[in-house]
């Protein structure tokens, strides 16, 4: 077995989750001289790299070249307004795959202020980072919120936004934790029509936590909570029918 391949296995073993390839990819790292080498690693070990979504599904130009003037057609800098990465178009870039979120953060104060143009707005990327899809903390989204309304003086001045987002955010993570306990006890069931009856039970459990997330994106407490109490309430039916035949 040669060097490069021992390296390969090594690195495989400490990481089993395999960076995926990508033809913008193998040229930007193979180039010393290309920008942000760790805006690519972010994505490599992303869902958007897992998926195969890749840099040109944002940025533009043409993945199917490695000639860099072709391969770079159609690619404008971030600071270009009509960039599809521009501070104020980023929604509407990340709608193109994620649409119910896109569509309740037009619903957002956020979303209005990013659209007359206020530098201090937040976009998708404030949350979930520019290409790496992280998901917050409940404990991080309330740092986060609080970098723009934790701060007296200041007209987004909302010292209960942080800790109202974080109490959701954690209700929501509670609620899914406990959906997921369904499927198994569900696969589990030998009659045909008994487990179709409990594997739509646990769809309309699922479709309220869903729409709960998205409506997140508008940053609507009240039509989260509700959503979200919907979701709890079917779960916690769901798993005490499975529990007690």
């Amino acid at each position: 077995m040669s060097f490069s391949s021992i390296l390969l296995l090594l690195s495989t073993l400490s990481n089993p989750q395999i960076p995926t390839q990508s033809s913008c990819g193998d040229c930007h790292v193979a180039n010393p001289d290309a920008p942000e080498a760790s805006h690519l690693q972010d994505w490599e070990f992303s869902a958007h790299g897992r998926n195969q979504v890749g840099c040109e599904a944002c940025h533009g130009g043409n993945a199917t070249t490695f000639e860099p003037f072709r391969a770079h057609q159609g690619v404008l800098n971030s600071s270009n307004p009509a960039s599809p990465v521009n501070w104020r178009n980023v929604p509407e870039t990340c709608g193109g795959c994620h649409i119910g979120p896109f569509v309740a953060f037009q619903k957002s104060a956020h979303f209005n202020l990013l659209k007359e143009g206020n530098e201090d707005s937040p976009n998708c990327t404030t949350c979930h980072g520019e290409v790496a899809a992280q998901l917050l903390s409940p404990s991080g989204l309330a740092k986060r919120c609080e970098s723009c309304h934790g701060e007296p003086g200041r007209t987004s001045y909302h010292p209960d936004y942080p800790a109202q987002g974080k109490l959701l955010l954690d209700l929501v993570r509670e609620t899914r934790a406990l959906l997921s306990q369904a499927p198994p006890l569900i696969e589990r069931i030998e009659d045909a029509d008994r487990r179709a009856r409990f594997e739509e039970a646990y769809r309309q459990a699922e479709v309220p936590l869903i729409e709960a997330v998205n409506t997140g994106h508008a940053f609507s407490f009240v039509d989260l909570e509700e959503r979200l109490t919907v979701a709890l309430e079917r779960t916690e039916a769901l798993l005490k029918e499975l529990a007690n035949p």
